[in-house]
């Protein structure tokens, strides 16, 4: 971290900066702002001792003039090309891990996490004494939503191991030390060796078939008869090729484009289909689709109204990435939990950059229908930032009342809802209207890093209460028990006492 002044005569402005994990914060209105939005303005950021921090593009420098010599300042990343652990993305991913007869041990994690940072000097141990042994990697899931997604990774660190079957990876969930770390790697690659042993061979769906039959298997053929009732409506991925028999571009895409389908079938599920249309006989879909040269790649979504073109890359990598792409995004949104103890809050909040809670009001209040609106537009802005890997919370007013208390949220009323970093120990509140339309421009706002953001009163969480999860039934009113006058002799109260 670092900070400084900006301006340095009499008159000028001044504010301070903090810089963390992939965060500049200022302490004029406090704000969180993403070193993102910093790379692209230049920017000199003056300490009281004499340093100069220039950003420009993707360089971040800081310059200690006197003694304090030079430094580098890496802010986003956890592992460098010095360690052993190997960085990868959703461009190498497939050919370095799922195309790999090796064992991999692989973190998906996020820059500001603590966890992670914690866990990042083991996994380097660990990395160092598996050298040439097992393959230990990383991924920034924060950077590459697309491919935590598609092995549903929700908190961080999420580890992890590709061992035989490269498409279907075991987690990780033993201890978070260099030892552990190790333990398991060696005892995956004890089981690899006995099933090789056993006959059983590597299931890794980067691997090229020797069978050119199989390959175009993959591939669904789809004519003018057929087209409708398989694609129109569909809630899976259509990713289809309008091709020429006679065209030379078609020619050399077919066996990427066979090669793709059989692992984007197998990474999917099924829920990406890659097909292909002989446009010269069937020219009723060529032209309904406005096809005019070959090859033309269309997606067809049932969340699309229209078929989208395929502008990207032709090789098969490519195809894989933009399918696994919009597999993660048409994914399941997040599970909105109601807070009935102290273990849902903190993890939930724990294992996630942002936890978004709601306090609803009394259910006597509201009644069900009314609760589950609430509920409803809180489902809603879950699948909508569902990306971003947010925790998403709920609780009824009243109910949480420390809480409540230490988030400010009293003089609110209710329904209202806040947005907690719990590294920081700082929250956010929504001052707009708790509608899909006020939350989201709220939300935006701080996942731009915009927005005032206020300390968690104590710095840390209060005490949650156990409560019973709600039944989804509209409240009930308390029975009042009747009282018997009948032995109350009402004439005394008449008499006047001395």
């Amino acid at each position: 971290c670092g900070h400084g002044r900006s301006g340095r005569g009499a008159g000028a402005e001044r504010r301070h900066w903090a810089l963390s994990a992939g965060v500049a914060r200022t302490t004029g209105p406090d704000t969180w702002l993403p070193l993102s939005r910093l790379r692209s303005t230049p920017l000199t950021l003056t300490h009281t001792h004499p340093a100069t921090v220039n950003m420009r593009g993707q360089k971040e420098t800081l310059r200690v003039l006197g003694i304090f010599g030079t430094l580098l300042v890496t802010v986003n990343a956890l592992y460098s090309a010095s360690d052993d652990v190997v960085e990868l993305s959703q461009s190498d991913f497939n050919n370095e891990v799922i195309q790999s007869d090796e064992l991999w041990l692989v973190e998906f994690y996020a820059p500001w996490c603590g966890h992670c940072q914690s866990l990042a000097p083991e996994w380097k141990k660990a990395a160092s004494a598996l050298k040439g042994i097992v393959k230990i990697g990383a991924v920034d899931a924060d950077k590459h939503q697309s491919l935590g997604g598609q092995y549903g990774v929700q908190g961080f660190p999420t580890i992890k191991i590709f061992g035989l079957n490269k498409n279907k990876p075991d987690d990780y969930n033993g201890a978070r030390s260099a030892q552990g770390i190790t333990d398991a790697a060696l005892n995956s690659l004890r089981s690899i060796v006995r099933d090789r042993l056993g006959g059983k061979s590597s299931s890794s769906s980067g691997k090229k078939s020797s069978d050119s039959k199989s390959d175009k298997k993959a591939v669904i053929e789809l004519t003018d008869d057929t087209f409708d009732a398989n694609v129109i409506g569909s809630s899976d991925i259509w990713m289809v090729e309008f091709y020429a028999p006679w065209c030379g571009h078609c020619k050399r895409l077919e066996p990427e484009w066979a090669e793709a389908a059989i692992e984007i079938n197998e990474q999917t599920g099924g829920k990406v289909k890659l097909a292909a249309v002989d446009a010269t006989a069937n020219q009723m879909l060529a032209g309904r689709y406005g096809v005019r040269g070959y090859p033309s790649i269309k997606i067809f979504h049932k969340d699309e109204d229209a078929p989208v073109d395929y502008e990207g890359g032709r090789s098969k990598s490519d195809f894989v990435a933009r399918a696994l792409e919009m597999f993660a995004e048409s994914s399941p949104a997040p599970e909105l939990q109601e807070i009935t103890d102290e273990d849902v809050l903190k993890k939930t909040c724990d294992d996630h950059q942002l936890c978004v809670v709601a306090v609803l009001p009394h259910i006597l209040d509201t009644g069900a229908s009314g609760r589950n609106d609430y509920l409803n537009i809180m489902k809603a802005m879950a699948n909508k930032y569902k990306k971003k890997f947010w925790g998403w919370l709920w609780t009824e007013g009243g109910a949480q009342t420390e809480l409540e208390d230490s988030l400010g949220i009293g003089g609110f009323g209710y329904p209202a809802m806040a947005a907690i970093n719990a590294r920081k120990m700082k929250y956010a509140l929504l001052k707009g209207s708790f509608s899909e339309q006020g939350i989201n421009e709220f939300l935006r706002e701080l996942s731009y890093g915009r927005g005032s953001t206020s300390p968690v009163k104590g710095a840390a969480f209060p005490n949650i209460n156990m409560v019973d999860p709600w039944d989804g039934k509209d409240g009930q009113l308390p029975i009042e028990e009747d009282i018997d006058l009948s032995d109350v002799d009402l004439d005394d109260y008449d008499k006047d006492e001395l």
